[in-house]
């Protein structure tokens, strides 16, 4: 029995999910009476989540490849257990090795509200080890409806506290990136990485018109992407975040990413929960650490 066969027969659900193989990795495919979404079991990685009767919320690049040990260009990379380079090592990634590594469904269940509801484990290898060599456990939960929640946890298994950074590093579609307001962020300080690491402060909500490359502090409240090209607003609440990551990499700098397909940077935008910068996070032991985010659509008001 092949891989894929063996989950179906353990976590398919009629109607609600099933898997299957994509140039050699295991996708999770649901199709519910709200809304279709994929995730790649390498890195949890949810792909696509688009609401019938919607263009898609979740954006995937047209030059994304899966590739084993490759990250995924678009969706939602899972962030961790470190944001950004590594705080010490030059030798391990950036962003850790979560987004990269294989994970394990550990359950599947039909939601009352007909949403559907997954759950996936981070494999534990000698390699992940090496990088990360703490007891802990990662368990990403998303549940796919009218909503998409996401709720990544951080148990720590050890005996002594852990230090972590981690995010969800959600790329959003958008009609026009020339066009789309980011609200909820205003007169918030924030480090500008395209400018030096320099603490400036944001005014009014913030409209993208060059490379964005920003960590935003104390920011717990909601963030909403009005887009007035598909007349909605994308609504991101949060919780166990203090920090914001917006980007965008503009023309010059996607055209040296290779992988962003034609024009995709006016496609996109990523508004990303965090635990970055002033906002890691530090683990007693058999304790845990949840970054929990719902994404949901409203009409222009």
């Amino acid at each position: 029995m092949s891989d894929s066969a063996a989950l179906n027969q353990r976590f398919g659900i009629p109607g609600h999910i099933s898997f299957k193989e994509t140039d050699g990795m295991i996708v999770a495919e649901i199709d519910n009476l709200h809304a279709k979404a994929d995730i790649c079991l390498q890195g949890a990685h949810l792909m696509h989540w688009t609401p019938h009767g919607q263009p898609a919320v979740i954006w995937m690049s047209p030059a994304a490849t899966l590739a084993p040990g490759k990250s995924i260009r678009g969706g939602v990379p899972v962030c961790w257990p470190w944001f950004g380079p590594h705080a010490t090592r030059t030798d391990v990634p950036g962003h850790g090795f979560a987004r990269t590594v294989m994970w394990e469904v550990i359950g599947t269940k039909a939601l009352e509200d007909n949403g559907t509801w997954i759950a996936l484990r981070l494999v534990p290898t000698d390699a992940t080890r090496a990088q990360w060599p703490y007891p802990s456990e990662v368990v990403l939960q998303i549940a796919i409806g009218k909503t998409l929640d996401m709720d990544l946890g951080t148990l720590n298994t050890g005996s002594e506290p852990i230090t972590i950074g981690d995010a969800l590093h959600t790329y959003f579609t958008v009609s026009d990136i020339r066009e789309v307001l980011v609200h909820g962020l205003e007169g918030t300080t924030y480090i500008d990485k395209v400018d030096g690491g320099s603490y400036k402060k944001q005014s009014g909500p913030v409209l993208i018109e060059q490379e964005v490359d920003r960590v935003y502090l104390d920011t717990s409240g909601d963030c909403v992407i009005e887009d007035p090209g598909w007349q909605r607003r994308i609504r991101i609440a949060k919780r166990g975040s203090h920090s914001t990551v917006v980007w965008n990499p503009w023309f010059e700098k996607a055209q040296k990413m290779g992988d962003l397909g034609e024009n995709g940077y006016r496609k996109m935008l990523c508004v990303e929960s965090t635990n970055a910068a002033n906002d890691i996070v530090t683990i007693a032991p058999k304790k845990e650490h949840h970054l929990w985010v719902r994404y949901s659509v409203e009409a222009e008001k």
